[in-house]
């Protein structure tokens, strides 16, 4: 199933500071751009920390105490090191590596760690900003015909705001648990409701059928 890429979704003119930028131009970009943070980069374009709103209220505040700067430049600013995807990453990979930081931008970087764009939680959650219809017929033609090799109408299929609701039968058991497994990787879907069921497979005894033993009939009582 193909996956939205990183590379797809990233802002490629990226605002960014220098080790040795001083705090006074650090502000002024973050309030010329109305953007909450930046990279920091060396002269070689290799990411070495991010700042962020969080830096900022740390620095105001350690200034509110005695008056005293800690950081004057961006480097003494940052906070390191700085968490950061490749391009080729899907943006379902991203975002758990946003959240599982507790961070609201990640710096793209190539195979040499040099940045070459930004992603923010706006830009991947525009991903998940998809139509129902869009989702629907992701689900029917990936999840259900190309993954499972279900006829397209096996499986009745409807999206309201994202959430996924599944009727029908299917043959295998192993099909059920996929069928919902696969439509919560679908790209928008943030729930699944499963109404899928599934027949007695073959080679399994019926409800209340009884198996005969092996080598015949079993002989009544009392004949012997």
């Amino acid at each position: 199933m193909q996956h939205t890429t990183v590379g797809e979704v990233m802002t490629r003119d990226v605002v960014q500071a220098h080790g040795n930028t001083p705090f006074r131009d650090v502000v002024r970009l973050l309030d010329r751009h109305r953007i909450g943070g930046m990279p920091v980069v060396d002269h070689d374009d290799k990411v070495l920390g991010v700042i962020s709103g969080t830096d900022l209220v740390r620095e105001q505040a350690a200034r509110a105490g005695d008056g005293r700067p800690t950081a004057a430049t961006a480097g003494e600013l940052m906070s390191t090191p700085a968490v950061t995807v490749h391009p080729e990453q899907s943006v379902p990979d991203a975002a758990r590596v946003m959240e599982r930081h507790g961070v609201e931008r990640l710096p793209v970087v190539d195979e040499e760690d040099r940045l070459i764009g930004i992603a923010t939680r706006r830009d991947l959650l525009r991903v998940f900003l998809r139509s129902d219809a869009a989702v629907r017929r992701q689900v029917i033609d990936e999840v259900l015909v190309d993954a499972l090799g279900l006829p397209p109408d096996a499986v009745a299929v409807s999206v309201r705001d994202g959430v996924v609701t599944l009727k029908g039968s299917v043959e295998r058991r192993g099909d059920l648990a996929a069928a919902v497994r696969s439509a919560w990787r679908v790209e928008g879907v943030v729930g699944v409701v499963n109404g899928l069921t599934c027949p007695v497979e073959e080679g399994r005894p019926r409800a209340g059928a009884v198996a005969g033993r092996a080598g015949g009939r079993r002989a009544p009582r009392g004949v012997g």
